[in-house]
């Protein structure tokens, strides 16, 4: 049983690594194709998606946490 958490914590590793690899790849390769300005008006727009989306998840836990009557004062 000792080697299990090796075998499992290795193939973990490299599985993510070569996804890494290929993902990176990907959007290299895609940069190329579309070009410089629309890789970063995409990356752009993810990126506001992304905080949109932080936003609204801390205002909907905020919500809940009041509702159920937590302390949320400093």
């Amino acid at each position: 049983m000792d080697w299990v958490p090796i075998v499992f914590g290795t193939f973990k590793v490299v599985a993510l690594l070569t996804a890494m690899f290929f993902a990176i790849k990907w959007h290299y390769d895609q940069g190329e194709k579309k070009g410089r300005e629309a890789v970063l008006r995409a990356s752009a727009k993810i990126t506001a998606l992304f905080v949109v989306a932080l936003v609204g998840v801390g205002l909907i836990a905020y919500t809940i946490s009041s509702m159920l009557g937590l302390n949320l004062s400093y």
